[in-house]
């Protein structure tokens, strides 16, 4: 770049792994494929793919951090918005909740999209959004006002999650409020 040799993306994610935290690791990877498409706001495109990160891995067998790199690549998803969101869903995963649906566009009953939750279960209709300080000016909460209005016209249970919240029960603390809200929309813990 600009007569400067540089590591490829993917490469750069393998270095990573030498000297991140696990989950550092798997939110790295989950921003460097995220992709998006929406009708609102900025489009994401993927700085690589998971194959490209794969293919990294596969490739350099004997890396310092290799373990932790072929690990995080096993729960790195595309359309992870952000390193909490990454986090939450890793807090999920060990509070053995379903897996959530990334980049899900909630609709109407004329087929219109409605809200784009950050983490989604289809099945029972339970949405959660992560609202992060940026959350804290008056547009951005009027936003989420209509947000949330706009799940329940549908039938959806909003479940936000706060960087408070977090800051207080941490990530594997607050999962206990989308299981509360996972049971309430039909989910059985026994299966």
């Amino acid at each position: 770049m600009d007569g400067i040799p540089v590591t490829s993306p993917a490469r750069t994610w393998l270095d990573l792994a030498a000297v991140l935290p696990f989950e550092d690791l798997v939110a790295a990877a989950d921003h460097f494929i995220c992709r998006q498409t929406r009708s609102f706001g900025h489009n994401r495109v993927p700085f690589c793919s998971a194959e490209d990160l794969k293919a990294q891995v596969d490739r350099h067998r004997g890396a310092r951090g290799i373990r932790k790199a072929r690990a995080a690549l096993e729960l790195a998803r595309v359309g992870a918005d952000s390193a909490p969101e990454t986090r939450l869903r890793l807090a999920i995963g060990r509070a053995f909740l379903p897996e959530p649906v990334l980049s899900y566009v909630v609709r109407d009953p004329f087929g219109r999209e409605v809200v784009w939750p950050d983490l989604t279960f289809p099945e029972f209709k339970v949405a959660i959004n992560y609202d992060g300080g940026h959350h804290l000016s008056a547009a951005q909460k009027e936003f989420d006002r209509r947000r949330e209005a706009l799940l329940a016209e549908n039938g959806w249970i909003s479940v936000v999650i706060t960087v408070e919240q977090v800051s207080e029960h941490g990530y594997d603390g607050v999962a206990r409020l989308i299981r509360e809200a996972l049971i309430r929309g039909g989910w059985s813990p026994r299966g």
